[in-house]
């Protein structure tokens, strides 16, 4: 009878663990994304920053949950200042959001490491024939597609309406642009009484450099037969270097206490008249519109237009999904209706910048003589991959290498000669270890 009592306990005791585990199966989070009734949930990190973005964000998300309750997306705030490291350790520790926000300058190294999803099986046809080539090329690596260009950030000249008005000097269009050699021209007209044709803001001056420098042809970064770049500084990689530095070192027009800062930290001087223009990325409209004093006028300029007339290299934001997820063709889904027309023109208006699609680029919105959208809607067609897009290493060059090299020229304190050498020299080397 005692052995029969064991044995009957030992049966229940089986059974009630056998239960525990079963209902913890059914209830409990299964560790891909789902959970007991079914529902997926995928987590999207947006590095929107902006009131405007991160509202509109939040109420496409939203719009998503209320239309998909079997696949839940979680807003996940990141930053655009740690979004590199953060990402690469989340990677390497297994937790990375399905969904990811970045920009197509960052994507080099993460594609080649595996830690994104090759996009090309999901993406519906509607986005791929709505996004120009160019804008795909951005987020292409090794024929793989790695991201989806959604947002993008013409550089262009903000300038104090009345001043310009006043120094006489002809107003350029995207139809007829100034030339490298007439806007210099021009900075030394609008200075003097202690005041600067210019300031150029460039405490991060690689990206503003290199970008720029597509108008005059300039390319730097030359992939050889055998698929390993390398780089070369001609004189067409010279004409905005040289442009910045004389304005700075030898015409005075430019002004030198600025070169340390960002596009924000000269919005002060900007809006006392101390700099009649300043270079800024697209997107800082929304800070001036915002900021200016009562009765300010200010006004959009494009950039100067070189040999290349008014190309330029832009780097769009990205959505990617991360290789490990393992719902990948519902994070595309989620894309997908983010970046549907409409959804594009609230993404762009929240941003202040230019979406990649054609059709939402029509949209009478983003065409306005208001807050100068129109401007950067002109510009649109000129905007090209940035130079340093597909090439492995590259924040470490840009780090190591080219910053240093360019503030140090920019202030005067090396000539162009160490400037090429620094960038050549010393940048391939840094380059070659990463294509071994």
């Amino acid at each position: 009878m005692p052995c029969r009592v064991t044995g009957l306990r030992t049966t229940l005791t089986a059974l009630a663990a056998s239960l525990t585990l079963l209902l913890a199966g059914c209830t409990g989070d299964s560790g891909d994304g789902a959970d007991g009734s079914g529902r997926i949930t995928l987590e999207f990190q947006s590095l929107a920053w902006q009131k405007e973005s991160v509202d509109a964000n939040k109420q496409l998300v939203a719009e998503w949950n209320e239309l998909h309750p079997d696949i839940r997306v979680k807003y996940v705030q990141g930053s655009w200042d740690s979004v590199h490291d953060q990402l690469l350790t989340s990677f390497e520790g297994g937790e990375a959001p399905d969904i990811i926000h970045d920009a197509s300058d960052d994507l080099a190294d993460f594609a080649y490491g595996g830690h994104l999803a090759d996009l090309r099986p999901y993406l519906p046809a509607r986005l791929k024939s709505d996004i120009p080539e160019r804008s795909w090329q951005t987020a292409t690596f090794a024929g793989g597609v790695y991201g989806v260009p959604f947002l993008q950030e013409p550089r262009v000249l903000v300038a104090n309406a009345k001043l310009l008005k006043e120094s006489g000097v002809r107003v350029p269009t995207p139809a007829h642009p100034w030339t490298w050699d007439e806007f210099r021209a021009v900075t030394r007209k609008l200075s003097g009484k202690g005041r600067y044709g210019v300031a150029w803001p460039l405490k991060e001056p690689v990206s503003a450099t290199l970008n720029l420098s597509l108008s005059a042809g300039g390319r730097l970064f030359h992939r050889g037969a055998d698929g390993k770049v390398t780089v070369r500084f001609g004189a067409a990689d010279a004409v905005v270097p040289r442009t910045v530095h004389d304005q700075v070192n030898t015409d005075r027009s430019a002004s030198g206490t600025t070169l340390g800062m960002g596009g924000s930290d000269t919005l002060p001087g900007f809006f006392a008249g101390k700099y009649a223009m300043v270079p800024l990325g697209f997107s800082y409209r929304q800070q001036i519109a915002q900021q200016a004093p009562k009765g300010f006028d200010w006004q959009v300029l494009p950039a100067p237009a070189g040999a290349d007339g008014l190309a330029q290299g832009v780097s769009p934001q990205t959505l990617s999904v991360a290789e490990d997820s393992p719902h990948k063709k519902e994070a595309a889904r989620f894309i997908d209706f983010l970046l549907r027309p409409p959804n594009m023109v609230r993404l762009a208006r929240g941003d202040w910048m230019l979406p990649t699609g054609a059709e939402a680029l029509k949209d009478p919105a983003l065409r306005t003589a208001k807050d100068d959208w129109a401007v950067g809607t002109a510009l649109a067609a000129h905007l090209s991959p940035a130079p340093a897009q597909s090439v492995r290493g590259y924040p470490e060059w840009k780090d190591k290498v080219a910053t240093p090299a360019l503030q140090e020229y920019y202030s005067g304190a090396i000539g162009l000669g160490e400037l090429r050498r620094r960038l050549v020299d010393d940048g391939n080397l840094v380059l070659a270890r990463y294509q071994r």
